[in-house]
């Protein structure tokens, strides 16, 4: 899954729309709820060694809220890496380059929407 598709999955599925946020990165995105405003999704280019990742370049992630105690075995999935720009505690990322497995990808999406809705 690639960020566009991802983009489109999300948009279809929550509703939710990017936010284009930051002058110096406007191709990264948020994607927040609609009542409380809480971030679910994070989608940012970064350079692959800034991730400790093999190669040059940039790779596509998205950073997307986890169940603690979920967060040791989500770490030892293929493309499933600590999170950039967040607390690494409560959230993690996936590689959009085709190392995690599509699923994999919208099962975490889902999981950090459901993490961040609105308590009732």
């Amino acid at each position: 899954m690639n960020r566009k598709e991802l983009a489109e999955f999300i948009e279809k599925r929550y509703g939710a729309k990017e936010e284009h946020l930051w002058e110096r990165t406007p191709e990264d995105a948020i994607f927040r709820h609609g009542d409380n405003k809480k971030w679910f999704a994070v989608l940012l280019t970064v350079r692959r060694d800034r991730l400790g990742l093999a190669g040059e370049g940039t790779v596509d992630i998205v950073d997307v809220k986890c169940d603690p105690i979920e967060l040791g075995s989500l770490l030892r999935e293929n493309g499933i890496i600590p999170a950039y720009h967040m607390n690494k505690e409560n959230w993690i990322a996936a590689l959009l380059d085709g190392t995690a497995d599509d699923e994999t990808v919208k099962r975490l999406v889902e999981t950090s929407f459901e993490l961040t809705a609105k308590k009732v």
